[in-house]
């Protein structure tokens, strides 16, 4: 039995998608130049990373000649909040509560970032 497709994205996924939504669309070769993270990939990885991305519906693709240009389709905060949920939901039991309470517990927030969540609580979130 193959495995399950992933919804979210693997680690190698991101270093793509970052790109592309910073570049707003690229070919491959013009992904792989972009790539600074190391370790680095060849042509082909990228070229099969992408094309999982496509069948994920991440991304899309036009054609430009010979070339495929490659359009981010969910963007970056679509991308966070649907990962956020994916986390709710498998370690939270779907509880946004339960998640904000083990960060505060982690203790490694500054005392801004608990200042700033604090007061957007007390707004009751954050303004779209």
């Amino acid at each position: 039995m193959p495995p399950r497709k992933s919804p979210t994205l693997t680690e190698a996924e991101l270093r793509l998608m970052d790109v592309l939504w910073q570049k707003s669309s690229a070919t491959v070769h013009q992904i792989l130049e972009a790539l600074t993270q190391k370790p680095a990939l060849a042509y082909n990885s990228v070229l099969t990373t992408i094309r999982i991305l496509e069948k994920k519906g991440y991304v899309q693709h036009v054609k430009d000649g010979r070339a495929h240009v490659y359009i981010p389709v969910v963007g970056k905060k679509e991308a966070t909040r649907s990962e956020v949920r994916n986390l709710v939901s498998r370690f939270f039991k779907n509880s946004h509560e339960a998640l904000v309470l083990n960060l505060l517990e982690d203790r490694n927030l500054d005392a801004e970032e608990i200042k700033r969540l604090s007061s957007l609580l007390q707004e009751g979130g954050p303004q779209q």
